[in-house]
């Protein structure tokens, strides 16, 4: 069984409530989306075919627990979730970070979901699978990446109107790093009271932006 793969590398997790864990990353090949403010855009076009249990013992050669399958988009490969079940029976904590624009059923309930709501200035709003949000979990978290006023309220507009049971803890907004300041943000969050946690790229705070592996 093989997976198209972009790039395995052990780094800090830089988002979600995992922010600042030592994590390995597997980077799978391939998006069926075209955001805007996309900052993996190499993950389309670079690839190459890695076998299950080769993917396994490189994960197994760092000395973490914790596993992040991101993309790209993950969920485009149907093995993806044979991956993560066997990184579940070998007591992995696993993350998937997905657009939210295809079916997360057959996810296992054990890996953590991390969702994207597009918001309207990724230019693909118009993809949020919304029978998603009840596959969700406690286990699950959201994100919302903001890049302007109106995706602020967008976001905001949609989690009243869809009353979305993930916990607030772990609904994401998070600034388009260099369209938007952190402190904008921060300061609409405040204004509107809004149960919501701000979250940073860390990853981009601590190495440069366009650096990879990281």
């Amino acid at each position: 069984m093989t997976l198209n793969v972009c790039e395995i590398f052990y780094s800090l997790q830089g988002e979600s409530t995992y922010t600042g864990l030592p994590c390995i990353f597997v980077r799978l090949s391939g998006c069926n989306l075209n955001c805007s403010y996309c900052d993996t855009l190499y993950a389309k076009s670079e690839s190459f075919p890695m076998d299950l249990e080769d993917i396994l013992a490189q994960i197994k050669s760092y000395e973490c627990n914790l596993v992040e399958i991101t993309g790209g988009e993950p969920l485009l490969q149907t093995r993806t979730i044979d991956l993560i079940s066997t990184l579940i029976q070998n007591n992995y904590t696993v993350l998937l970070e997905t657009n939210g624009s295809i079916s997360i059923k057959n996810i296992p309930d054990a890996c953590v979901k991390i969702m994207d709501i597009k918001c309207p200035s990724s230019k693909e709003s118009q993809n949020n699978l919304k029978s998603n949000l009840k596959l969700l979990t406690d286990n699950d978290e959201i994100k919302f990446v903001i890049g302007t006023k109106e995706d602020y309220n967008f976001a905001k507009l949609f989690i009243e109107q869809e009353k979305i049971k993930v916990n607030s803890k772990k609904i994401h907004f998070s600034p388009v790093l260099g369209v938007i300041k952190p402190e904008t943000l921060a300061e609409w969050i405040l204004t509107d009271n809004l149960k919501v946690r701000m979250s940073l790229q860390t990853h981009k705070f601590i190495w440069d932006k366009d650096k990879r592996g990281v």
